[in-house]
């Protein structure tokens, strides 16, 4: 192979047109043929040299200065391996995109699961849980005071009337959210109407179905006088977010609301249920009687701090409450306050009744929980009142909500 005089003309113009050169002593012959879009690289440890090819025409050999070695054979391809590597290239591209669908359309149970998460979310979940704890709470009390009348079927009655009470806190939560679609983007932008995972279609369809399940499982089960009062929650809980009464936007009604829905309604509503359910009379306990007045009182306390980490959002869509206007370290501290009462009360109770309650379990649990209360109150204080150390002083609330119904039943 001879090499001309303009060699090294071509060798310093070969960079511009796209050609590979391993040094300044190379030779490169161009054609005018298109390049690859990448360059090749062809090795063997039992050549002599290496190829780098950017098309089929254009390659790197060695200069005629370099020293004298014969010319490596150009490398021998087999077309069979060729076949192959297409066929197996051509057919994982075609297994990708196969999975691709498959992802793109998920099995039922998957859709299913998602529905079922998106429904949970809907629901509020740490409502459901007072709202099951106070109920299973009232009807154990019952049936301890009355352990001579239980009678196995009564436990699907009693399980008929959680269902149907979860269905009534699903209508009130639900159609709050709603309406709330707003306020809620700012506030609670993790429900799943605000995030966009569950339409307002949907969404009416579930909360008319939780109003008509539960009104038809009372009205089947407990008789027109339960049914009545579930009536009664259900239209607080409408007239609470529903235009044009919307009754949220004013900080008493809505105080007073929640504290006769979660308060009042639900206890006496359960107890006089159950003890119908044994064929008795209603009548008051002293602990009934206790645990209804402590937890309407309580159910006030978080109506008024459940706004504490909604500051932001009321206040764009002018939504007044009593964090609003009297800020956040005020309200933490009046819950705080009352709560502290709350419990202070309970320990006098069982010194001035020790016939009625159990005084060994009623001052160490309360006296513990208020202990819990001021160190939460402490912290949220130290950090400043910001809206993480809000929402974890409003969870220890729901939490001591909790914690109070569990120790009921044996008080």
């Amino acid at each position: 192979m001879a090499v001309s005089s303009s060699a090294s003309a071509s060798a310093s113009t070969s960079t511009s047109r796209g050609c590979c050169a391993n040094s300044t002593n190379s030779t490169s012959y161009h054609t005018q043929k298109p390049h690859l879009s990448k360059p090749i690289s062809i090795r063997n440890p039992k050549w002599k040299y290496n190829w780098n090819c950017s098309s089929i025409l254009s390659c790197t050999i060695p200069s005629a200065n370099s020293k004298a070695r014969p010319m490596p054979k150009p490398p021998q391809y087999n077309s069979s391996s060729f076949r192959v590597q297409a066929s197996s290239q051509a057919g994982a591209g075609a297994g990708a995109g196969a999975g691709a669908g498959a992802a793109g359309s998920a099995p039922f149970s998957e859709k299913l699961s998602d529905f079922g998460d998106k429904c949970w979310r809907f629901l509020r979940p740490h409502t459901i849980r007072g709202t099951a704890l106070g109920s299973l709470a009232l009807v154990a009390r019952a049936l301890l005071e009355n352990q001579q009348l239980i009678r196995w079927h009564l436990v699907f009655k009693a399980f008929c009337g959680v269902i149907a009470l979860i269905c009534g806190n699903g209508y009130i939560v639900g159609i709050n959210q709603i309406y709330d679609i707003g306020i809620d983007k700012v506030n609670k932008p993790y429900l799943p109407i605000a995030a966009g995972d569950l339409s307002v279609q949907l969404a009416w369809l579930l909360v008319l179905f939780f109003a008509g399940a539960g009104l038809s499982i009372v009205a089947w089960n407990f008789g027109s006088f339960i049914t009545s009062l579930y009536c009664l929650g259900l239209f607080l809980g409408t007239i609470y977010s529903v235009p044009p009464f919307r009754l949220k936007r004013y900080p008493v009604a809505a105080f007073l609301i929640i504290a006769t829905v979660r308060g009042f309604l639900l206890n006496f509503g359960v107890y006089y249920a159950t003890r119908a359910a044994l064929g008795l009379p209603f009548q008051w306990s002293s602990p009934v009687a206790f645990i209804t007045c402590f937890v309407t009182l309580f159910a006030l306390v978080i109506a008024i701090t459940k706004d504490l980490p909604d500051v932001e959002g009321d206040r764009k869509f002018q939504i007044s409450t009593l964090a609003t206007k009297l800020g956040v370290r005020n309200i933490a501290l009046l819950g705080s306050g009352l709560l502290l009462a709350n419990y202070l009360v309970a320990i006098f109770v069982a010194f001035y009744l020790p016939q009625e309650f159990r005084q060994s379990i009623m001052v160490p649990a309360h006296a513990l929980l208020a202990s819990g209360l001021i160190f939460q109150a402490w912290i949220l204080e130290q950090a400043n009142y910001t809206k993480e150390a809000i929402l974890q002083f409003y969870r220890f609330i729901w939490n001591l909500f909790y914690a109070e119904y569990l120790v009921f039943p044996l008080i």
